[in-house]
């Protein structure tokens, strides 16, 4: 059990959380889970450290709080902290574009162009998104993983992201099934041209769908096995002391430990501030403490941070620097 928040070190938390090389933020939609990511951002490029921080929500919240317009490429937000913006339907696009050129490679006009006619029929199916985004985070994580100290990923609402974390063991169940019907098509071909004494049948080896499912089959191994290094990588989930986003916190808690993703922290955000009065007041306050010792209670395995109402909104970097500081520097925890 991690101890009680106010009890441990708060300079342990910080260098337990900013020496992960990818983090995620979750939560549910409202709860201030981009407010979170940018902060811990922030902070790390602070302190020293060259930082890349990706949205993955389509609401695109990070070009406001930074007061600076994030592109679909990586760019220097401020000194070592970088930021980009993946729009998902931008993703599937070029994910439909590849898998045609990758096609038009392999096949001859006549196949490729109903192959094409079948892909484009594909591309307006639910999940494209999905799967073209994800295929988007892989590539960050594997190709950009040695060139930055950390990768935040600021999420979109909880079952999206959850989807998401799960999708390598999908499709690679997929892939490999494609794969074994794949060689079961060549292994006939094969006897097939071996009676009509015909040498130029296709080595399984040699075959370029099945190097290409293996590239892929290879890069999602790298993918699952960052995501489940529990030294590198972990998600921090947010929420606010109220019913719905403690039992969304939960529910994500148990999907993230069945698929064996660490969960490195729980944010707290916005408590009421200890120093206001009147009857209004003391009644949310009373409701909150409820949930505040619901949520010790029931997320008190995992390091807690406190994380109070500001008296306005964070946009820009001096309201930024305030969050950071409570969530990496001080303790602050609720009465």
């Amino acid at each position: 059990m991690a101890p009680a928040h106010g009890d441990g070190s708060i300079a342990h938390r910080q260098h337990a959380l900013l020496l992960k090389r990818i983090l995620f933020f979750g939560g549910k939609g409202g709860v201030g889970k981009t407010t979170c990511a940018s902060a811990v951002a922030l902070a790390a490029s602070r302190e020293g450290k060259r930082v890349l921080l990706v949205s993955t929500d389509p609401a695109h919240s990070t070009s406001d709080i930074f007061q600076m317009p994030f592109a679909a490429e990586e760019q220097e937000i401020c000194p070592r902290l970088y930021g980009l913006e993946i729009d998902a339907q931008l993703e599937a696009r070029h994910y439909i574009d590849n898998a045609k050129a990758g096609i038009a490679r392999m096949f001859s006009h006549a196949v490729a162009k109903e192959a094409e006619r079948q892909i484009e029929l594909a591309s307006a199916m639910p999940g494209v998104e999905e799967v073209a985004l994800f295929d988007r985070i892989g590539d960050l994580i594997v190709n950009r993983f040695d060139a930055y100290d950390l990768l935040i990923f600021d999420t979109a609402p909880t079952g999206h992201t959850l989807r998401l974390l799960r999708m390598p063991e999908l499709v690679m169940t997929w892939m490999t099934a494609l794969s074994k019907r794949r060689r079961a098509l060549l292994s006939l071909n094969q006897e097939i041209d071996q009676v009509r004494l015909a040498p130029e049948a296709i080595n399984p080896e040699d075959d370029p769908i099945l190097r290409t499912l293996e590239a892929r089959r290879e890069k999602l191994e790298q993918v699952r096995a960052r995501l489940m290094q529990h030294n590198f990588t972990g998600f921090v989930l947010v929420l606010i002391p109220e019913r719905l986003p403690i039992e969304e916190t939960s529910r994500a808690v148990e999907v993230l430990r069945e698929s064996n993703v660490n969960v490195c922290g729980v944010v707290v955000n916005r408590l009421l501030p200890a120093d206001l009065d009147g009857e209004f007041y003391r009644s949310r306050r009373r409701q909150e403490q409820v949930y505040v010792d619901e949520i010790k209670e029931r997320f008190g395995s995992y390091p807690l941070s406190w994380v109070p109402q500001l008296p306005s909104d964070v946009y820009g970097l001096e309201s930024l620097e305030r969050v950071s500081s409570l969530l990496v520097r001080e303790s602050g925890s609720p009465k």
